[in-house]
């Protein structure tokens, strides 16, 4: 099982040679082969890649004209309270919108854009701070 691997040199002689390893140990022909099959896995596992959970978050937070007031008003009313208001709030303006397009008689689209108007109105204001 053992065999040795012959090289040519320049002019032309043959000159018995061995690899060696890189701590001095001998490895021959098809023992090389096999060490070489056995020491490298055919594949590669690699685990999930973490993905980054996007954060629904105002750019505009803490600033605008309206911001204090929105800081302070949260502030003395409790968060929970506070979104719950802001939420009729956002709800009412909404209705408002609607109403509107139906008197002009835009339609769904334009609508939409509107209160997504409204919306970065709102955020650079500070409403939604």
């Amino acid at each position: 099982m053992a065999t040795s691997i012959y090289a040519t040199g320049l002019n032309g002689g043959l000159a018995a040679t061995s690899l060696r390893g890189s701590w001095g140990t001998l490895v021959y022909g098809e023992d090389y082969a096999q060490l070489v099959t056995n020491s490298v896995p055919n594949h590669v596992r690699f685990g999930k890649p973490t993905r980054m959970v996007p954060m629904m978050k105002n750019v505009n937070e803490g600033k605008g004209l309206f911001a204090p007031l929105v800081v302070v008003t949260r502030q003395i009313v409790g968060k929970k309270r506070f979104n719950q208001l802001r939420g009729k709030a956002i709800a009412l303006h909404s209705q408002v919108i609607n109403e509107f397009c139906k008197s002009i008689g835009a339609d769904a689209k334009q609508r939409q854009g509107l209160i997504r108007l409204a919306k970065k109105n709102g955020e650079k204001l500070g409403f939604l701070a």
